[in-house]
């Protein structure tokens, strides 16, 4: 499974560095299930306007049409940085398996960090957590694009 989650987050770094490049935070998503894409999201909140326009909630949106249903079960979520609170609420409601993650948010995780939204046992649907996958390479691309903006 780790050389997998290597792949995987290969892949949502690139979609992150697309991103940065774009003037947004460079955060990518890719949702996976059973070793398929269904739906990659760079962060977009600035060009679309829009404040829930993160990685992960465009991801989720792409691998509910690809798989035509708005429940996603089974599926994995690899985002460069852990998920906030409005992220991984979309993914509890997507019933999403597993999120993998690279670097923690220490200002604003919801998988850990600052709270633990995929263990809450008040909720109807708990979801696994990896942290820790190319956390470096995550943890770089943001200090490189905030570092160029001060």
């Amino acid at each position: 499974m780790p050389a997998e989650h290597d792949a995987w987050m290969a892949r949502a770094l690139a979609t992150a560095a697309r991103a940065g490049a774009a003037g947004e935070v460079p955060i990518g998503a890719v949702v996976v299930r059973e070793g398929r894409l269904l739906g990659l999201g760079a962060n977009a909140p600035i060009a679309t306007v829009d404040p829930t326009a993160h990685a992960e909630v465009l991801a989720l949106r792409a691998a509910a049409r690809a798989a035509g249903n708005y429940r996603l079960p089974g599926a994995v979520l690899y985002v460069t940085v852990e998920p906030c609170a409005m992220c991984v609420g979309a993914a509890l409601q997507a019933r999403v398996a597993t999120i993998v993650f690279g670097c923690r948010d220490p200002k604003g995780g919801a998988a850990g960090s600052i709270v633990d939204l995929t263990q809450d046992p008040r909720l109807n649907h708990r979801i696994d957590v990896v942290a820790g996958v190319a956390e470096e390479e995550s943890r770089q691309l943001l200090q490189a694009f905030f570092a160029a903006r001060r």
